[in-house]
């Protein structure tokens, strides 16, 4: 159902209305395409995270890469306690964590994004990487932690929330101004091998009253023409774009799309220096992504702590396709499958448009902390492990073999799993 038509039967307010009446009805990088939604039985033999949080996961291989805020890691089949400072890899299928990857960072790891011959790259809010400076972005080698010198990237000021690489470009996003040397706000693209900014990467990203922009979620579909961010900008190129922009780059200069949406504008869902908008990931085959939202505030016309589908086919106005209200619970991550759209949070329900202030409303679901929505209904799916809440899931990957799930929490599906967890395919 067309979230235009189904507000139509609703009292709505005028402003409402007149915004209703100008759109047209018409999701990290695109996640694995796979053909069947995962098991409800948890991965045994995923690490354990024994403190912190788990930001961000990558897939290199037949490796995961993890990365946040903690110091002591375990696998699922022994005591023994690791130490391990914001990052670590283990293997896929066995949980064996690699004794040599073992960087030493001084600082929270909040992106991560697999690189070429054995890579990985790493951002967040750390200054220094095996003692040497290494301001926010780094390269390292899998097989042994060691920095990867020709790799030059270096964040002058602020932090790196989001990485996405693809062949020779690798996009990076966050709370900075500066990166190698070149001014750019929040957003950069970088030579995947050197480090060397894109001087030709420019979107003109602006900000009202002189706030500071910030970007801080990224997807690029998985045809490489196709990049979406959110952020605290309100302009991009001199044109109206609330909170979130879609810009082809297919070519060698990125143009940004006619494509647009009011959906997030003026919404009194939350203050945030930066956005309420907490995660955005594309479909495989790239025609829509979702978006998942915080806000701590449920209205049935608006998009706080919600999961919206939007069409990216056609420029001009946009409303979403569907949306689905969790009645007053932040989702802070999205994976989109083609066959599910998995959301985490710290969410009770889906499927809640009526639930106010934190409540169940006629016809939530209960699907406390991870769910899965049907792309095409918007409505939750069956599926339903549950996971204990705390802040809630931060990272969504899906890979070959299943999802990957990073939080602060101890427990999925009624087991044991400190802070990181996975779910196989049937």
């Amino acid at each position: 159902m067309n979230y235009r038509d189904w507000l139509a039967p609703r009292a709505l307010t005028a402003a409402t209305l007149a915004l209703a009446a100008l759109l047209a009805p018409c999701p990290a990088t695109a996640d694995e395409a796979q053909s069947s939604v995962v098991s409800e039985r948890p991965m045994r033999w995923t690490p354990h995270v024994l403190d912190g949080t788990v930001f961000a996961i990558a897939v290199v291989g037949d490796i995961a890469v993890v990365g946040g805020d903690f110091t002591q890691v375990r696998t699922a089949f022994s005591q023994a306690v690791l130490d391990r400072r914001h990052v670590f890899a283990f293997r896929l299928g066995t949980g064996e964590i690699l004794p040599d990857f073992a960087p030493d960072l001084d600082g929270t790891v909040y992106a991560l994004a697999a690189g070429a011959d054995g890579t990985v790259y790493v951002g967040g809010g750390f200054t220094t990487v095996n003692g040497g400076e290494r301001r926010g972005l780094a390269r390292l080698d899998i097989r042994t932690g060691a920095v990867r010198t020709d790799f030059a990237g270096t964040i002058a000021d602020g932090e790196v929330h989001n990485l996405v690489s693809r062949g020779d470009r690798l996009y990076v996003s966050g709370w900075f101004s500066k990166i190698s040397g070149v001014w750019r706000a929040a957003l950069a693209r970088l030579d995947a091998t050197t480090g060397a900014p894109d001087r030709g990467f420019e979107l003109g990203l602006e900000r009202p009253a002189g706030g500071l922009v910030r970007v801080e979620h990224m997807a690029v579909s998985e045809d490489d023409t196709q990049l979406l961010i959110d952020g605290s900008f309100t302009r991009v190129e001199g044109e109206d774009r609330y909170n979130l922009a879609l810009v082809d780059v297919s070519e060698d200069l990125p143009v940004l799309r006619g494509w647009n949406t009011h959906a997030y504008q003026n919404s009194a869902c939350i203050w945030s220096p930066s956005t309420y908008l907490r995660g955005l990931d594309f479909a495989p085959d790239g025609s829509y992504f979702v978006v998942v939202t915080s806000g701590h505030l449920n209205e049935p016309h608006k998009l706080c702590d919600t999961a919206a589908r939007f069409e990216t086919e056609g420029d001009g106005l946009h409303a979403p396709t569907w949306v689905n209200h969790t009645g007053g619970n932040t989702l802070l991550s999205v994976a989109v499958t083609g066959t599910a759209v998995y959301v985490g949070g710290h969410q009770q329900w889906l499927d809640n448009t009526y639930g106010r202030n934190k409540s169940q409303g006629p016809g939530a679901v209960p699907r406390v902390g991870i769910g899965a929505i049907d792309p095409e209904t918007g409505k939750a799916l069956p599926w339903n492990p549950t996971k204990d809440r705390g802040v809630g899931v931060e990272a969504l990957v899906a890979y070959p073999g299943g999802l990957l799930v990073g939080s602060d929490s101890e427990y999925m599906g009624h087991e044991y799993h400190a802070r990181l967890g996975g779910f196989e395919l049937p």
